[in-house]
């Protein structure tokens, strides 16, 4: 069974206040670990996946229900070096 996701919840702020309390999130988690971003802003539909573009994290899905935002991300493994 793998442990439950990591919720960020960042409903009601407007960017770029999810994206940052995601990254936060991302750099606290081990790596294969699932976040999970709830936000209201629509603009988190466009700035998270620009965000993680560069790796090492990766985008499982973005839903929309009801206006609220759940952004799934898997955390990879922090670059060495």
């Amino acid at each position: 069974m793998s442990p439950a996701p990591i919720l960020v919840d960042a409903r009601g702020h407007r960017c770029p206040v999810p994206s940052l309390r995601l990254a936060r999130a991302l750099e606290a988690a081990a790596p294969g670990e699932t976040v999970v971003l709830m936000a209201t802003d629509p603009m988190a539909r466009i700035d998270v996946p620009h965000m993680l573009a560069d790796g090492p994290h990766r985008l499982i899905g973005i839903e929309d229900a009801d206006g609220v935002l759940r952004i799934t991300v898997e955390t990879g493994a922090a670059p060495s070096g």
